[in-house]
C-alpha cells in the first residue's frame, strides 16, 4: 500500500492511516517533491510528473502493483497513476480528493483580473517596497490559503490546480472507494459526485461530522470502511 499526502503536508500527516492498516498491509508513505524531507523538483511539475515520480518510487522499492490511498492533492496523483498505469494500481482509495476543477462565477474572474492589473501597476519601480506590500495584500485576499503559503512551490500549485482530471476518470478500472466528510471546506461534494459517476463501479462514502481529514475526525469508521473495501 502506498499513501500519498495532500498539498502542504507530508507523509507524517498520514500516520493515522499507516498505523491503522499496518497490521494487514505493508505500508509505504513518501514525502512528495517539495514537501517534508524531499526537495522540490528543478522544474515546475504538474500532476503527471508527480505520478511518474510515484511510479519510480514503486519501482525503486520493488512494488509491481499496489493499493493507493491518496488524500486531497495525493488523490489527484493517484487518479493519474491509476489512469496511466492501470496494471500498477490494485485498488484506489480517494480521500477528499482534488482533481476536479470547480466552475468559477463571474465575480471570481473579475477579482482575479483586478488583482493581475493591480500587480502590473504596483510592480513599477516607482512604487518600491510599498508596491510589494500592496501586491502581497491583494493576493492575500484573492488567493487561496494554499496559494498564499506556497512560496517557491506557487508555480507548481498554479499548474496543478489548473489541471481538470474529469477527462481521465473513465480510464480508471481499479476498484475505487471515495471518502468525503460533510464538513469539508476544501473540496465540495459535487467534485466527489463527479468522480463517483466518472469511475465505473466506484463507491462514495460520506462521513458525517468529518472535515477535510476524515481519517482524523472519524478514525474508527475510516479504518473499518477502508479495511472492508480492501480485504
Amino acid at each position: 500500500m502506498v499513501l500519498l499526502h495532500g498539498w502542504g503536508s507530508s507523509a507524517e500527516s498520514l500516520g493515522p492511516i499507516a498505523k491503522a492498516l499496518e497490521d494487514r498491509f505493508r505500508v509505504y508513505a513518501l514525502d512528495l517533491p517539495g514537501f517534508g524531507w524531499t526537495p522540490a523538483a528543478a522544474t515546475t511539475w504538474g500532476t503527471w510528473e508527480y505520478a511518474s515520480y510515484v511510479e519510480a518510487f514503486m519501482d525503486g522499492v520493488g512494488i509491481s502493483e499496489a493499493s493507493l490511498v491518496g488524500h486531497s492533492f495525493g488523490g489527484r496523483i493517484a487518479l493519474v497513476l491509476a489512469a496511466q498505469r492501470p496494471h500498477r494500481v490494485r485498488d484506489l482509495v480517494l480521500v477528499a480528493s482534488a482533481g476536479i476543477r470547480p466552475r468559477r462565477g463571474v465575480l471570481r474572474y473579475v477579482k482575479v483580473g483586478a488583482a493581475k492589473l493591480a500587480k502590473r501597476i504596483f510592480s513599477l519601480p516607482l512604487w518600491g517596497r510599498l508596491g510589494e506590500r500592496v501586491i502581497v495584500g491583494i493576493y492575500g485576499r484573492v488567493g487561496s490559503r494554499d496559494y498564499r503559503n506556497a512560496g517557491p512551490m506557487r508555480a507548481t500549485l498554479v499548474k496543478v490546480v489548473a489541471e481538470d482530471l474529469r477527462g481521465i476518470l473513465s480510464s480508471i478500472c481499479a476498484p475505487t472507494l471515495i471518502i468525503w466528510g460533510d464538513r469539508d471546506q476544501e473540496v465540495p461534494l459535487s467534485s466527489m459526485q463527479i468522480m463517483a459517476r466518472g469511475i465505473q463501479g466506484s463507491r462514495l462514502e460520506v462521513f458525517e461530522g468529518a472535515g477535510h481529514f476524515p481519517f482524523v475526525d472519524r478514525p474508527d469508521r475510516f479504518t473499518r470502511v477502508v479495511r472492508e473495501f480492501l480485504c
